[in-house]
């Protein structure tokens, strides 16, 4: 399995926790369930989506910082759940690069998106912040 897969699994969990109000346990049973995963791939996904839920309002104030004239509430489902999932990946993944964590919402942003602007926004967002986190690390 891929670690896109793992991501994508992660991101409709996610979702479904935003969007349906679904029990964080309940998103990762309904999300897992049409893919025979390893254990590893199993842990990978759990650990996204625990982590972008555990540290959900950090992770929105970050998004909030990078929105301007815009409030969270506003942005797509789609946008704000790719937004988490790609920033707990920077923050609090340091065996993730960067790169591909911003690399791998993109992707996303282009299958999962609702306009062509989301794939411009989402990074536009992931950059500063990423600037921002290695400015604070010097």
């Amino acid at each position: 399995m891929s670690r896109r897969l793992a991501r994508e699994i992660a991101f409709r969990a996610l979702f479904q926790v935003d969007v349906g109000k679904c029990r964080t346990e309940l998103a990762l049973r309904h999300s897992l369930e049409d893919f025979n995963l390893e254990q590893p791939e199993q842990n990978f996904v759990h650990q996204l989506v625990e982590g972008a839920e555990n540290n959900r309002s950090v992770l929105d104030e970050i998004i909030k910082k990078y929105l301007v004239k815009w409030e969270i509430d506003r942005l797509s489902a789609v946008d704000r759940n790719l937004l988490r999932l790609a920033l707990y990946e920077i923050i609090y993944r340091p065996d993730i690069p960067h790169a591909v964590s911003i690399n791998e919402a993109l992707e996303l942003a282009k299958k999962y998106g609702s306009s062509g602007e989301a794939v411009g926004f989402i990074n536009g967002v992931l950059d500063r912040a990423v600037g921002e986190a290695l400015e604070n690390k010097t």
